[in-house]
């Protein structure tokens, strides 16, 4: 006895495979976002390490180096950790040791005398870490009452922002680039599927079934695909950076959270997206071709 056959619904192609290929497609994208993401915090690491030392007029009282404590943790441009701003007192006597430990000379033997003044050392918040605003934030403290003279190494701070900025450059248009190649497979992908339903798609057509109606279960599907995709390209990615963390450590200092989450989420979005505009590009395609092109 013959077999009887299935017959085909609307927008029943294999899907499998489509997942299996856009998912690796969002993975990439993702591998790559979180480069970017890492990067940045790298970024924002060294720029809130580079420190302006405040030296400090001779003989100031304690009530007044507690006040000039207290006034720089508040200003705006300065690093905050743990709900703190990042300002340490630095004094003659402690400087003194620093230097000899580093130098393996005591320079006070044939001074006669420490010349080192007490300092407060800041950290710079990263959004304020460039030339224009260093600049104005060094005027703006050296005009404290109590201030001797504000430094920092403007040389390393030039350079480690003109290099943060080629690498930030190169990063996004590597993204750009590679965003575009995940955009095209996916997009090809979804077309290699729906071929196969080029015919079922004229059959509909033949016998009075509206555009809308047609396109409405291979939307669905591919926005089900994309979902579907997003997710597990998140939780591979999750997977691979739990991974990491595990493998090295001082990774962790890197991690963000709210970071990632927007990026699992804009894998999700863009998977729906993608899906949905090639399936509905490639629906129309074959609504619009003439018979003989279908072959």
């Amino acid at each position: 006895m013959n077999q009887p056959t299935r017959k085909k619904k609307l927008g029943s192609y294999p899907h499998l495979m489509v997942v299996f290929s856009i998912t690796l497609a969002l993975l990439i994208i993702g591998l790559f976002g979180l480069l970017l993401i890492h990067a940045q915090k790298v970024s924002t690491l060294v720029k809130e390490n580079l420190e302006m030392q405040v030296y400090l007029e001779r003989g100031l009282p304690e009530t007044q180096l507690l006040r000039l404590q207290q006034d720089f943790a508040r200003k705006p441009y300065v690093a905050v950790k743990n709900g703190q701003g990042q300002v340490r007192f630095l004094s003659k006597e402690e400087g003194a040791k620093q230097l000899i430990d580093q130098t393996g000379e005591d320079f006070q033997q044939f001074l006669g005398d420490n010349p080192l003044r007490d300092a407060y050392l800041i950290k710079i918040n990263a959004d304020f870490a460039d030339a224009k605003n260093l600049v104005r934030i060094k005027q703006e403290l050296a005009q404290e009452e109590g201030v001797f003279e504000v430094e920092y190494v403007e040389s390393l701070i030039t350079s480690v922002n003109e290099n943060l900025r080629n690498v930030s450059l190169v990063l996004l248009g590597f993204a750009a680039v590679l965003t575009f190649v995940v955009v095209v497979l996916i997009n090809n992908t979804i077309k290699l599927a729906l071929f196969s339903q080029r015919f079922l798609i004229r059959s509909m057509q033949l016998v009075g079934a509206t555009p809308s109606f047609i396109q409405w279960p291979f939307l669905r599907r591919a926005v089900w695909q994309g979902l579907v995709s997003g997710l597990l390209a998140g939780l591979l990615l999750l997977a691979l950076l739990q991974y990491a963390y595990l493998q090295l450590a001082e990774l962790r200092l890197l991690q963000d959270v709210r970071l990632f989450g927007a990026l699992a989420v804009a894998l999700v979005l863009l998977g729906m997206g993608i899906g949905f505009l090639s399936s509905w590009r490639a629906v129309r395609k074959y609504l619009s071709m003439s018979l003989d092109e279908l072959y």
